[in-house]
């Protein structure tokens, strides 16, 4: 079997995004959190533990007919730090973005903390501090506490 046969092909899409570079495992996660699923009407394609090589293994998630809001960037850097969104128009890419992951995160989080002041039924919105990005820690604005990502993602 020669290695061209051996190699993943995923159709190309019409219009839509495609996000690479997302750490393998993490791409349901990554869905869940766009809001995309068996209800969105969106044909989605969806590669798990692709062999990469920057890092070992990766995940590729290509969403047809979708596109993607600042605020949904933020989120996709909580979650893939190292990930690049293209645009995709007519099959072609129109425009290949990285993520960045923001110093400020607001309203988007819950704090872990269950005696911070914004999980009482304050109307407080969540406010985190990026404090390290690799690995990714955020300080809460109101109980100062330090959390790791892997903490904050189950918090989205």
């Amino acid at each position: 079997m020669t290695e061209e046969n051996q190699t993943l092909k995923i159709s190309k899409i019409r219009d839509g995004i495609v996000i690479d570079h997302i750490p393998a495992g993490r791409s349901i996660r990554l869905l869940s959190i766009l809001n995309v699923g068996e209800h969105s009407g969106h044909t989605i394609s969806l590669a798990m533990r692709v062999k990469s090589n920057k890092k070992d293994y990766k995940d590729v998630v290509k969403i047809e007919n979708r596109n993607i809001a600042e605020e949904e960037l933020s989120l996709i850097s909580l979650i893939a730090p190292d990930a690049t969104i293209s645009f995709i128009e007519n099959y072609n890419i129109k425009e290949k973005r990285k993520v960045k992951v923001p110093e400020t995160i607001s309203g988007i989080l819950r704090c872990p903390n269950q005696n911070c002041i914004s999980n009482a039924k304050e109307p407080v919105e969540t406010i985190f501090h990026i404090v390290s990005e690799d690995p990714l820690e955020a300080r809460c604005e109101y109980c100062e506490r330090i959390f790791k990502g892997s903490d904050l993602i189950g918090k989205i």
